[in-house]
């Protein structure tokens, strides 16, 4: 076990997901002997929330904060993001930048600040065609959407085309609509040099038709990263190459 028990991954989601999708990633970290907490976002996963109510982005990423905050005085995490939940990374670094030690965007947003402009919304939402889509008005016709889910007939080609088929179909159970006002509202405050005492490493997917490699470039770009590992896989490298996405993580600690 030795040092690696020390280490405390904590896996975080992106839209749509919960902390089911990390199963394999969770199962190869723990047999290594690392420690790992794989969250539920508000409205993800088996969380209670009805994503429909959730407003603002502070209550949609409240689970992650409220678990970091509740750590033991001076342990801190290593954190992974997949998609959207690029954006509760980059809050959580905000929030406790002296409790991460480093920092995983697996095809996940990763900018400073969330979305300051409509240049920020191009690079780190998913551009989904009105047909694969349904939303849910839920606060009123006039309103923007509540939230956002990908049609079933499309969610594979979006996610998961590199995966094994059966894990395609239990996503499909298991995916729930996501909270697009909060998270497409996401913004925050501070500045990039305290972030940036934190170590960064962006995994980018080659072959991702969620969150396009041009978006992914875009980012890593914009704000360089300590280090940019590619993975030639779909948008969900913890079901379509685990092992491979397992080794890339502990290499790079």
């Amino acid at each position: 076990m030795g040092m690696a028990a020390k280490e405390h991954f904590v896996l975080v989601h992106g839209e749509g997901h919960g902390a089911w999708c990390w199963f394999k990633l969770r199962w190869l970290l723990e047999g290594a002997g690392y420690r790992v907490t794989c969250v539920d976002l508000a409205g993800g996963g088996v969380d209670p929330t009805d994503p429909n109510t959730i407003r603002s982005f502070k209550q949609y990423d409240k689970p992650l904060i409220d678990l970091i905050s509740t750590l033991p005085e001076g342990e801190k995490v290593i954190l992974v993001g997949h998609g959207a939940g690029g954006l509760s990374v980059i809050h959580a670094m905000h929030e406790f930048v002296d409790r991460i030690s480093q920092s995983f965007f697996v095809a996940a947003t990763m900018l400073p600040f969330g979305f300051q402009a409509d240049e920020d919304k191009k690079d780190g939402l998913p551009t989904l065609p009105e047909n694969e889509i349904e939303l849910t008005l839920g606060a009123g016709a006039d309103d923007p959407p509540t939230t956002i889910a990908l049609r079933l007939e499309f969610q594979r080609d979006r996610l998961s085309q590199q995966s094994p088929e059966e894990e395609s179909v239990l996503a499909s159970m298991l995916m729930r609509p996501w909270p697009a006002t909060a998270i497409s509202t996401a913004s925050f405050e501070g500045d990039d040099e305290r972030l940036n005492r934190i170590k960064r490493i962006f995994i980018k997917t080659e072959r991702d038709h969620m969150l396009d490699p041009q978006q992914q470039d875009s980012m890593i770009k914009k704000w360089p990263p300590s280090e940019v590992l590619v993975i030639d896989t779909d948008h969900s490298p913890f079901f379509s190459a685990p092992e491979q996405l397992f080794n890339l993580i502990v290499k790079s600690l």
